[in-house]
Parts: C-alpha cells; sequence; structure tokens
C-alpha cells in the first residue's frame, strides 16, 4: 500500500467513526417534555444575563424571558459598563416589571474575565433555586423555562439527579463567514464527545456545555465554587461543567433547538475573533490540537483534493492509485453524509455540507489563532483583556464580541 493509499485509509475511517459517533449521539440528544405535570414542584428561577453594549439585544432578549409561561421567575441582568443605551433601557424595563433586578455595577477586579466577574455579581443576587445564564443575543421561546425544569425533573425521577443542564440553542447563520464556522460547532461536539460516557461517569473531560445556555442547581454551583472557580476563563461552557463534575454533581446535554435561537456573529470577521476568544480553551492542550488539525487536515480537507485530481488523472489516461482514489471517495461520503444528518437535524442548510471540507480547515486556523492569543496574552471579551476596566483602551486585535 502506497503512502498516500495508507492517508486514505486513515481519513475513511476516521470519517466513519465520526459518523457513527454523531448517529449514535443523536439518539441521546433527547429533547425535553413538552410541560412540567400538574402537581410538579415549580420553585423560583433565576435568568441571569450578562450584558455589555446590548442596547441592540437586551429588551428582546429580557422580555422573551419575563413573557414566557413560567410565572415564578427572575431575571437579573449586570449592566457591566456599558456605553450605549443599554441602561437606560434596563431601567425603563425594570420600572414596569419587577421580577427585573438590575445588579450594581463595580469595577472589574484583576484577574477575572468580564463575562465570569458579571455572571458571579448576579449569582449573589439571585433567589431561585436553578440559574440560568446566558448572553443577551439570545431569544427564547415562551415555554423555555418550564420545559427546561420539566426536563430537569424527569431526569431527577428516572435517577439522574443533575446539578447542569445544558443546551446548544439553534444557530442562525446569514453570511458566508457565519455559515462556514458557527456549524462547527454541532461538527465538533457530535462527532467527537461519547454522551453514553458523559452519562455514565463524572469525569470532567467527558463533559460539554454551551455558555449561551447553563441552567445550574443552586447547590451544584456553590459547592463546585461558581464563577470563581474559573474566573479567567472565556470557555464557561466548558469550565462549568467540568467545575461541577468535579464537585460530585452531574451534567447532561439536551436538544433544545425549539427553546432557544440566536445569532451569536455577524459576518467572517466577527465569527473568527469570536471564536478566536476561546477556541484554544476548548481544546485544552497544545497535543490535542496537533492531532485535529492533522485528522481534520487530513480526513476532512485532503480526501476532497486527492479524489478530483486522481479522477481528472483518470479522464486524461493517466495512471491513478485506484486504492487511495476508492479509500477517499469512502471518507468525502461519509463525511457528507455526517454533515447532511447534522444539517438536517439542526435546521442548518445545505451550505454547511458542502463547505465541509473548508470549514474544517477555517476552524482548525482559528484554533491556531486562538493558541497565539492565548500565548501571548491577547483574549478578549468585549474589548476586554482580563481585569481591564472600560476605559482602558484595548487593540483593535483584541476587541471581539461576545460568544
Amino acid at each position: 500500500m502506497t503512502l498516500l493509499a495508507g492517508l486514505m485509509l486513515f481519513a475513511a475511517m476516521s470519517c466513519a467513526g465520526a459518523l457513527v459517533m454523531a448517529i449514535v449521539n443523536l439518539r441521546l440528544y433527547h429533547r425535553p417534555p413538552e410541560n412540567l405535570p400538574e402537581n410538579a414542584e415549580k420553585p423560583l428561577l433565576s435568568v441571569c444575563i450578562p450584558a455589555r453594549d446590548e442596547e441592540d439585544n437586551i429588551e428582546a432578549c429580557v422580555r422573551s424571558v419575563l413573557d414566557g409561561t413560567y410565572a415564578n421567575c427572575e431575571v437579573l441582568v449586570y449592566d457591566d459598563q456599558s456605553t450605549d443605551a443599554t441602561p437606560e433601557i434596563l431601567a425603563r424595563i425594570a420600572s414596569e416589571d419587577d421580577r427585573l433586578k438590575l445588579v450594581e455595577t463595580v469595577p472589574l477586579p484583576a484577574g477575572w474575565a468580564g463575562k465570569q466577574h458579571a455572571c458571579r455579581r448576579m449569582s449573589q443576587a439571585a433567589q431561585g433555586e436553578w440559574m440560568l445564564f446566558t448572553d443577551a443575543d439570545v431569544r427564547f421561546s415562551g415555554d423555555m423555562l418550564e420545559r427546561t425544569l420539566a426536563h430537569a425533573q424527569k431526569l431527577k425521577s428516572e435517577g439522574s439527579d443533575v446539578g447542569l443542564l445544558s443546551t446548544f440553542p439553534r444557530q442562525i447563520t446569514k453570511s458566508f463567514g457565519e455559515t462556514l464556522l458557527v456549524p462547527m460547532i454541532f461538527f465538533i461536539l457530535f462527532s467527537y464527545l461519547p454522551m453514553w460516557r458523559m452519562r455514565q461517569t463524572n469525569d470532567p473531560s467527558t463533559s460539554a456545555a454551551c455558555g449561551q445556555f447553563l441552567f445550574v442547581r443552586r447547590d451544584a454551583y456553590d459547592q463546585s465554587g461558581g464563577h470563581e472557580a474559573f474566573k479567567d476563563s472565556y470557555h464557561d461552557g466548558i469550565k462549568m461543567p467540568r467545575a461541577v463534575r468535579r464537585a460530585g454533581f452531574k451534567s447532561d446535554l439536551f436538544d433544545g433547538q425549539d427553546l432557544a435561537r440566536v445569532r451569536m456573529y455577524r459576518g467572517f470577521a466577527q465569527s473568527w475573533s469570536g471564536f478566536a476568544k476561546n477556541a484554544f480553551e476548548g481544546l485544552g492542550s497544545l497535543g490535542l490540537l496537533i492531532f485535529l488539525t492533522f485528522v481534520h487536515t487530513v480526513a476532512h480537507a485532503a480526501p476532497v483534493v486527492v479524489f478530483a485530481l486522481l479522477v481528472i488523472a483518470k479522464a486524461t489516461g493517466s495512471e491513478i492509485n485506484v486504492l487511495a482514489a476508492g479509500f477517499a471517495f469512502f471518507a468525502v461520503s461519509f463525511a457528507v453524509l455526517e454533515r447532511w444528518i447534522l444539517s438536517a437535524r439542526f435546521e442548518q442548510g445545505p451550505w454547511p455540507v458542502l463547505l465541509h471540507p473548508l470549514g474544517a480547515l477555517a476552524m482548525t486556523a482559528v484554533q491556531w489563532h486562538s493558541f497565539i492569543l492565548a500565548k501571548r496574552g491577547k483574549r478578549a471579551w468585549r474589548g476586554r483583556v482580563l481585569g481591564q476596566d472600560a476605559d482602558e483602551p484595548t487593540s483593535a486585535e483584541t476587541a471581539v464580541s461576545e460568544a
């Protein structure tokens, strides 16, 4: 067997493995119940929304919670030194609904990421038995709180008393750059996370969550150290479930596509910089980054090129490596099938399927950029590095939008 055929065999096996993993994981990614049982407990729930220059988002987000069917809730917002109309909008809504509570703003302490500090401040003021940490650009269905609580209670009745539930909101993409990068979240999650093991063990390394939707029980939050346990992190979606698991509680994922939606970024530049702030932190090690770079390049990008070149060579009468061509064809077929299944399940349309090789390369490049930013101390949240107050300057290089 030639080296090329061997690499294409590796590609075919890798893509087949990812496809099988995704199919199994999708069968375990359950939707929540349609409603709470009539006699179910309805404790106070706290929704915590950090806001920094969110005049275009904050009202729609807050009202999507307050106008929902679950009345026993409070919404806490921490205005993190906004310079736009965010404070005025919040003050107006608070005057109309006393369930909205505005948490006092204080200077960002040294060593804290802005979002984690904002969430910590809200957690200190929250009174709910469960807290939902989310982002201002997320929009919720009217029954979101009721169905999420129903899912938590259902898991408890089945013997899985989870301390943290999370879901990935429906991701809305409208530009080429967003379509190229954002759906890769689902490809990476369902290709590489064994959800059956996530539920069988409290091993932190087998956990995952989305920072746009972290539904955590008060006792699990407190005993895990809360946001202080990862105060300098830009990836609460990774850090919080790991902290909760280390404290002895379970975490889980569920399918909440119809409960929340978000347009996370606008355009390629914003998508790139947004993912770059925490992509390497999500991996956790240079070794894993190198391994995934090899896998994504050899297994998910190269087979398209190899197969196309071999087909062209065959058409021109040149001798080709039939074995390499066959393995490349199977690699491409498995990858396309997986992306088609994911795209259909999460309503992503055809473009993520067609752009898969380019998307794999682009996300790999983002991860390397994130690695460089992390080593240089240049990562930021909302244009601010760790412990930097709003009036301190920051370079355009580190100005990013919150994921």
